[in-house]
């Protein structure tokens, strides 16, 4: 059962999250219905003895086997440019964060509401607590509000870092000398955990990212006290 869980998506924390699962379940579905469907002809194929000997062409099996992939293909292309179209686009976002990528840590920085800024280095193993994780718990988490619109800008000092957090669907490259930007919006409260996902040096796989994600009363009241 382990296994399995292991091979399967994690469970959404965002609306862009749960249409980028939709749209994998949608496609996974098509690719199912043609395997089978090209297999069982193959079968049929190698264990039948039918034979035409004056068949030259067919030209309606030809138009039928050319016009059905090409709806097949619009019906993928569709939802895949409308998921496009929704993960680039900003909505009047409530609270805009800087991410900024280093060898090997984050640093965030609040400017919305006061110059807060502050450096995410993850908790080495030797000194974890017991509700920490090893190698993905961090000593300073990004703490955000829920139902919230968020606008992440992301950039780096030093190599190409990528900022992802599967739960969420984002993945976003951190180059240096440019920003990017993209935008998120949580639906339920709890730790989200990512890490680089991009082979930024010898201890690329030592950069977690921790999402907290609480009550807007208690973001502010965090903002406050920091």
């Amino acid at each position: 059962m382990t296994t399995w869980k292991n091979m399967l998506l994690q469970d959404s924390a965002s609306p862009l999250m749960e249409q980028l699962m939709f749209f994998h379940d949608h496609t996974l579905m098509i690719l199912v219905i043609i395997t089978t469907l090209v297999g069982h002809m193959l079968i049929s194929m190698f264990f039948n003895k039918f034979t035409h000997r004056f068949l030259l062409d067919g030209q309606m099996i030809e138009m039928i086997w050319t016009i059905i992939p090409a709806v097949i293909l619009i019906l993928i292309a569709l939802p895949s440019l409308r998921l496009l179209y929704i993960l680039d686009e900003n909505f009047n976002p409530m609270i805009s964060i800087k991410t900024i990528g280093h060898q090997w840590y984050w640093s965030y920085e609040y400017s919305d509401y006061k110059n807060l800024e502050f450096d995410s280095y993850m908790i080495p193993s030797n000194e974890l607590n017991k509700f920490n994780f090893r190698v993905l718990d961090v000593d300073n988490r990004m703490v955000v509000p829920f139902n919230c619109q968020i606008r992440m800008i992301v950039t780096s000092t030093d190599v190409i870092h990528s900022w992802t957090i599967p739960t969420l669907g984002m993945k976003i490259d951190g180059t240096p000398g440019r920003l990017n930007q993209t935008n998120f919006n949580l639906n339920r409260t709890g730790l989200f955990f990512g890490q680089c996902s991009e082979i930024c040096g010898a201890n690329h796989s030592f950069m977690p990212i921790v999402i907290e994600s609480v009550s807007p009363k208690y973001f502010l009241k965090w903002i406050k006290n920091n």
